[in-house]
């Protein structure tokens, strides 16, 4: 899984989309762009892509397509309306963008060659990595961790009191991540 970041400029979000999904069919890819004030660090789109897919293998997924049940995840919401808020939007945005090998999980572990199966893996990710830079015009800075997140957005995004904050030793980050881990148990 590769995770771009930086500053975007979204004109036409459907087009920009668009674009993203044709890019991930091309490369055999999921690709999904993030709103990057909302991620609090890498783990939250780690155990995004994880629960997501244990949840395709199970029959057990919300959304048809894997980038907006990876999203749905990340956002910790079951409704994909309530989750299309963590999308990217109209205007000049950071960003963060997921590129993940829809064989990735699987590894093509199932070929006898499992060192080539992992070096398609890589070449497609990168061919898709290149393409969506490319489309989005990133300008490649880091954009995603709890020090770059809005706080505050990222609070009210995720329901995170002031009392919850008071009552536990945890950080944002880590109230997050079960927020994410938590809608297995909601479903």
């Amino acid at each position: 899984m590769r995770i771009l970041e930086g500053r975007a400029t979204v004109e036409d979000v459907d087009a920009v989309v668009a674009e993203l999904a044709a890019i991930g069919d091309e490369n055999g890819c999921t690709v999904q762009a993030f709103d990057a004030r909302y991620l609090v660090g890498r783990e939250q789109l780690d155990r995004a892509v994880e629960l997501a897919d244990r949840a395709i293998d199970r029959g057990e997924n919300v959304a048809r397509d894997r980038g907006v049940e990876i999203l749905l995840y990340a956002a910790g919401r079951r409704q994909i309306d309530d989750a299309l808020a963590m999308g990217v939007e109209a205007g000049e945005q950071d960003v963060a963008v997921l590129v993940d090998d829809v064989d990735a999980e699987d590894g093509a572990a199932a070929d006898a060659d499992a060192e080539a199966s992992d070096a398609e893996i890589e070449a497609r990710e990168a061919d898709a990595a290149a393409a969506v830079r490319e489309v989005l015009e990133l300008d490649e800075r880091p954009t995603v961790g709890v020090e770059r997140a809005d706080e505050a957005l990222v609070r009210e995004f995720f329901d995170v009191t002031e009392a919850e904050l008071a009552a536990t030793d945890a950080e944002l980050a880590d109230i997050v991540l079960e927020r994410v881990a938590l809608l297995n148990v909601e479903k």
